[in-house]
């Protein structure tokens, strides 16, 4: 079992006696609660566990939903700070500092980012990643210190992980970043009246008791992926990445990506296999190019200049062809 510790209320309690504290805190989360529909679960067959926790699964979607305005805000706030030069940066610990690695880690490939533009940093560091360290997010200090490390500043944007909403590492980060003048979100999946921090804007989904008291790595988990899919997927269709529905900024990183490639100029263009072949090569491996190259026949400079005028958008680069 994996959830993150709490961060207690500033003034309360020292160092050295909040264990109490902490406690009262713990048993009042809503993802701290019991879960009524899973009671019988120790006593279930494979089949019946399996419903169980599907079931409970089911439910996220319709609490990622109360939170799409807050979400498309957030799409907003990421998409003018990477335009402007800025960065998104993720801090949490544990299952939640993962997710924000793993979402950082996916979009160079995707969509063909700087992997300095979307970063993720978990209480611990690398090593985390494979093996949980929990103590490391118990001091606001070590999130603060990380936030230091980066060099955060504006139009950097710091985006705070945590089921409890609690966690001292992440309430660090997001504190230092606010010191520095840059805007923060707080993605949780408690009611946000169970958060006591200050944030540009929140994320609160609700999900409910997990499936298994406290383990925040089941529903929990589910609803921040959604959530950091939601705003990434989102801010890089904001900044031309996507034409119709296919991604076009991709890095060809292994063969699979080049291939995928060759098929995307292919079906969006009625070019053949040699033909999408050339055209990658002659754009440098550029798909975005590439592509607008196979669906106009003009030269790489002509392509690219009509792309950096139209901010990357293949579709107002031909708007304005055919204007």
């Amino acid at each position: 079992m994996a959830y993150e510790t709490l961060q207690l209320i500033p003034g309360l309690v020292n160092k050295e006696n909040n264990h109490e504290q902490l406690f009262d805190q713990l048993k009042e989360l809503m993802t701290e609660q019991r879960n009524r529909d899973t009671m019988e679960i120790d006593l279930a067959d494979p089949g019946q566990i399996v419903r169980m926790i599907h079931a409970e699964d089911a439910k996220v979607a319709k609490s990622v939903e109360t939170r799409l305005p807050q979400i498309a805000n957030a799409v907003e706030m990421v998409r003018e700070s990477i335009q402007n030069g800025g960065r998104l940066l993720y801090f949490g610990a544990g299952t939640s500092g993962r997710l924000g690695v793993l979402d950082a880690a996916e979009c160079p490939p995707t969509f063909g980012t700087d992997p300095d533009r979307i970063k993720g940093f978990i209480a611990g560091g690398k090593e985390a990643m494979f093996q949980a360290r929990e103590g490391a997010e118990d001091l606001e200090s070590n999130g603060a210190v990380d936030v230091q490390k980066a060099s955060v500043s504006p139009p950097d944007i710091v985006c705070g992980l945590a089921a409890s909403g609690r966690t001292p590492y992440v309430h660090g980060a997001i504190k230092e970043a606010s010191l520095r003048k840059c805007k923060t979100i707080l993605v949780t999946t408690v009611p946000a009246g169970q958060v006591d921090l200050e944030v540009d804007l929140m994320i609160d989904v609700a999900v409910g008791p997990e499936v298994i008291m406290g383990s925040t790595r089941m529903k929990s988990a589910t609803a921040q992926k959604m959530v950091l899919n939601m705003i990434t997927t989102g801010a890089m269709i904001r900044l031309g990445k996507v034409y119709e529905n296919v991604m076009v900024d991709l890095m060809l990183t292994n063969n699979k990506l080049k291939e995928r490639a060759k098929r995307i100029i292919m079906f969006l263009s009625d070019k053949s296999y040699k033909e999408a072949q050339q055209i990658l090569e002659e754009a440098n491996g550029q798909v975005k190019t590439a592509l607008m190259m196979a669906l106009t026949d003009l030269d790489k400079k002509r392509c690219e200049k009509l792309l950096d005028k139209n901010s990357g958008f293949i579709r107002k680069a031909l708007n304005q062809l055919e204007s």
